[in-house]
């Protein structure tokens, strides 16, 4: 796996090549601004990028912009976002082009590394990462969506493990019950946020959003 970094502080930038080198896996390069950052895409190829949603120069949105545009070059470009705090620009800007290969965790969560390292191999795997404390800071913010008033209590947990990242196998582990009980539940929720199939939307993430942005 070959990863660039693009994170504006120096300690925690070169702590998490340390540690992804430890781990066995490729750095390639590391960068503090978005520019150079895009340089190393184009240069080096990477599987994925860890970026810091706040950049130079304004620390707004500069690392969530470089992101989305890491992924109009290089598509299918596994991107792990990290933040101190929850930002709403994430999912509006970056989840929008689609939530395979993407994932949001706060930057707290790095100090536990198992749990980083789960989360960066599911984003590489094509999955989606959420962190569990985005979802809860986001659903206190947001007003009810009528919609998901219609999911079972069954339902609404499932969507919610859907929204920290997990697979269907580790959704039926964690609520003991089979794959196939799983794929019912999620099919039903599709059915009850009007969300018929499409080419032109991953259904799974259009649900985690709805789900993020408007909460129960």
């Amino acid at each position: 796996m070959r990863i660039v970094i693009a994170e504006d502080d120096s300690l925690l930038r070169e702590g998490l090549a340390l540690l992804l080198r430890a781990e066995g896996l490729d750095v390639v390069a590391t960068a503090d601004r978005p520019e150079p950052f895009l340089a190393a895409v184009d240069e080096h190829l990477p599987d994925v990028a860890i970026v810091d949603v706040r950049m130079p120069p304004t620390h707004t949105d500069e690392g969530v912009r470089a992101a989305v545009e890491a992924r109009r070059r290089r598509p299918g470009l596994a991107v792990l976002v990290l933040s101190a705090y929850v930002e709403r620009a994430f999912a509006d800007d970056l989840l929008a082009q689609g939530g395979a290969r993407l994932g949001y965790l706060l930057k707290e969560r790095v100090g536990r590394v198992e749990e980083f390292m789960v989360a960066l191999r599911r984003v590489a795997d094509g999955g989606t990462a959420i962190d569990p404390e985005v979802v809860a800071q986001l659903l206190t913010r947001s007003r009810a969506d009528r919609r998901l008033e219609r999911l079972s209590p069954r339902e609404g947990d499932v969507l919610a493990l859907m929204a920290e990242g997990l697979g269907n196998g580790a959704l039926a582990e964690r609520l003991v019950i089979t794959e196939g009980a799983v794929h019912k539940h999620i099919r039903s929720i599709f059915a009850k946020l009007d969300l018929p199939p499409s080419e032109r939307a991953d259904r799974r993430v259009t649900a985690v959003l709805r789900y993020l942005e408007n909460g129960r």
